[in-house]
């Protein structure tokens, strides 16, 4: 399973964007890709909302006891 950090590159590179380039897309600061790309934590879950609806992709909150149902 992939890393946010991976995916968000990684659709990123497959769409031929530069980081400038997919933020003003995303509609989001520059600071934002670059954060989600690194890994970085503290994120706002609303501006990794913008950079994942390019792709069709959203997260939410998921309790942790619904995963370790799975």
């Amino acid at each position: 399973m992939l890393t946010l950090a991976e995916f968000v590159k990684n659709r990123r590179k497959d769409a031929r964007l530069t980081q400038e380039e997919f933020a003003e897309r995303a509609g989001v600061a520059l600071t934002v890709i670059r954060k989600i790309e690194q890994g970085k934590g503290n994120l706002q879950l609303e501006k990794v909302n913008h950079v994942l609806k390019m792709f069709g992709h959203e997260l939410a909150p998921v309790n942790s006891k619904d995963i370790s149902k799975g």
